[in-house]
């Protein structure tokens, strides 16, 4: 999940990393404004989209443990083209 980059590392709006087929419980529909900062993480996956998080509060697997990526970008809202700060 993605999510806002404020005063705290993680902040609303949430930003999923996959299309829900239905709205989830509580799951907004963002609107990006200028001078947002936000992270978004893709998560690529051999198996199935399920995850777990590690007893380290870190780590991120997926529960049957295929090989999967994930990564981060942190960017900022602009009036035009996204601002990366990340690469």
């Amino acid at each position: 999940m993605g999510h806002g980059v404020g005063q705290a590392m993680h902040e609303e709006p949430q930003i999923p990393n996959y299309r829900p087929k239905t709205r989830d419980k509580g799951m907004t529909n963002p609107r990006f404004v200028k001078g947002m900062t936000i992270a978004v993480e893709p998560m690529i996956n051999m198996g199935g989209k399920r995850i777990e998080l590690l007893p380290d509060k870190w780590t991120v697997v997926t529960v049957d443990r295929k090989l999967s990526a994930h990564y981060e970008n942190t960017l900022v809202i602009t009036d035009g083209e996204p601002l990366l700060l990340t690469m």
